[in-house]
């Protein structure tokens, strides 16, 4: 007999109110579909992050009627980075699914979720919604925003921050999302060694509220990806950035510096008028700084390199280990 998986339901939202009734009898009714691998305990975990439409108040009517609702109310809002965090550390299932609520998720897309997470051997299948019903400019920005998300991080996906996405316990566990993190949720599991997959999902055009893009979004994610490039790459071995920056920089420099000293010993000319001198010595000076940077991170890492953390798959021969 097939073993029952539990399932936890995140979903993080703000000022959603009109959609959450309709949201909640369709995630009923989807879960009513799921056949094989049977499920076990469901849960449905509600993070409202801030919301000042009586979203709350709902939320206290869906619990009422259905125990397996569990909420969290922040104190104000502090993004959906946080609101999947706070929903990751509670989630008590094997499989942990997210979604957004403002209906453009179709939650009858969890039945092909987990078919896709067994059958493909995944650790995390994201959705990928290959007809987006949104605006032109978010269409348009989101496929930037993808196509330089997979360049730079080699995660080959179609839509990174797609919010229907179905992951494995151990991934949710392993994770650190916060700040505006949740967009490279994939890029992350990645880096720690999960196997990441996509299948196609049905979008639908928002039905009640207001979007919550806005073009701030898209200078904030770029900041974003490339703070997650440097603290995925080189957080463990800060010399590697900074100290092969400075060495170059300090080459550049150098080598500037003696073809000057050669024109002015050999062939006599002054450098008093040349700006080279001065371009020169900076290099020379920037690439000392930045080397020296670069050796200073590698004594805080050896400082802390106990605290450390590596994703590990499997431990045997431990289990009598004092």
């Amino acid at each position: 007999m097939t073993e029952k998986r539990t399932l936890s339901i995140i979903v993080p939202l703000l000022n959603e109110a009109e959609s959450l009734r309709e949201l909640h009898g369709k995630i009923q009714q989807a879960l009513q579909e799921v056949a094989e691998p049977p499920l076990g305990e469901v849960e449905i975990i509600f993070v409202d992050d801030g919301s000042t439409d009586g979203s709350f108040e709902v939320l206290q009517e869906l619990r009422a009627s259905d125990a397996r609702v569990k909420i969290v109310q922040f104190r104000r809002n502090f993004g959906k980075s946080a609101a999947l965090a706070e929903g990751f550390r509670r989630a008590r299932g094997d499989y942990v699914i997210t979604m957004d609520a403002d209906l453009q998720d179709d939650p009858f897309e969890i039945k092909n979720l987990i078919q896709a997470l067994e059958q493909g051997g995944f650790d995390l299948v994201s959705g990928w919604k290959k007809k987006r019903r949104d605006p032109f400019i978010k269409r348009f920005t989101s496929k930037i925003f993808n196509a330089v998300t997979s360049f730079l991080t080699g995660v080959h996906l179609h839509d990174m921050n797609c919010g229907l996405k179905i992951y494995r316990r151990e991934v949710v566990k392993s994770v650190q999302v916060y700040g505006q993190r949740h967009r490279f949720i994939p890029v992350l599991a990645a880096e720690e060694g999960f196997r990441v997959g996509e299948i196609a999902v049905q979008h639908h055009a928002r039905k009640y509220g207001q979007t919550k893009f806005g073009p701030s979004r898209f200078l904030s994610g770029l900041l974003d990806l490339i703070s997650l490039l440097f603290l995925s790459r080189y957080v463990k071995r800060p010399l590697h950035l900074f100290g092969g920056i400075g060495l170059l920089s300090f080459l550049v420099g150098s080598g500037i510096n003696i073809y000057l000293a050669y024109e002015r010993l050999v062939l006599h000319k002054y450098l008093t008028n040349r700006p080279l001198l001065f371009l020169g010595i900076l290099l020379v000076i920037v690439g000392i700084q930045l080397f020296s940077l670069g050796l200073l991170g590698e004594m805080i890492t050896e400082s802390r390199a106990e605290s450390l953390h590596y994703s590990i798959r499997n431990e045997i021969g431990f289990e009598d280990a004092a």
